[in-house]
């Protein structure tokens, strides 16, 4: 996609943070709660934990999409895994923003962390994140259960991992 810039996320990307999070597909696909607050997404992204990475999909000087890539640097025994999380502003999802989200992310865990595991849960009747996360080399490894509440229902994850070597 032509003027895709991939970056990472800035304490003043709070506001794009907090639009992405209030799109009914955005929060649907994640564990995020419907009605994020901008004072909550200001202090997470001024407030990184150690280990954490947040990059941003910017088009035309506007935030559309963010992954964290969480690793365990105070854990000796985890420190080659990660955690991986997104979200795509519902105006660009399917739009190739998600690949070059996680293209990034890889490229970052393979060459610069040396992380070794990549990991992340995915509701089941999420196709369209499942195929990019497959396309990338994630395999499914369980299913989690009645997992998360939402929309007033229980819904079941997958666990999904990629191995590197």
């Amino acid at each position: 996609m032509e003027n895709l810039i991939i970056r990472s996320a800035e304490p003043s990307d709070a506001d794009a943070f907090y639009e992405i999070f209030s799109c009914k597909r955005a929060y649907f696909g994640t564990l995020q709660l419907p009605y994020p607050s901008l004072e909550t997404w200001r202090k997470r992204l001024s407030d990184s934990p150690d280990g954490h990475y947040n990059l941003v999909a910017v088009v035309e000087g506007k935030v559309v999409g963010s992954l964290g890539l969480g690793t365990f640097p105070n854990r000796p025994r985890k420190k080659h895994v990660g955690n991986i999380g997104m979200g795509i502003h519902d105006e660009w999802q399917g739009k190739g923003i998600g690949s070059a989200l996680m293209s990034a992310a890889l490229e970052m865990a393979d060459n610069w962390l040396n992380l070794t595991r990549l990991e992340l849960e995915v509701y089941t009747d999420n196709e369209p994140a499942i195929r990019l996360y497959e396309k990338f080399g994630f395999e499914r490894e369980g299913t989690k259960r009645k997992d998360a509440f939402r929309d007033g229902q229980y819904v079941d994850s997958y666990l999904m991992a990629r191995l590197k070597g």
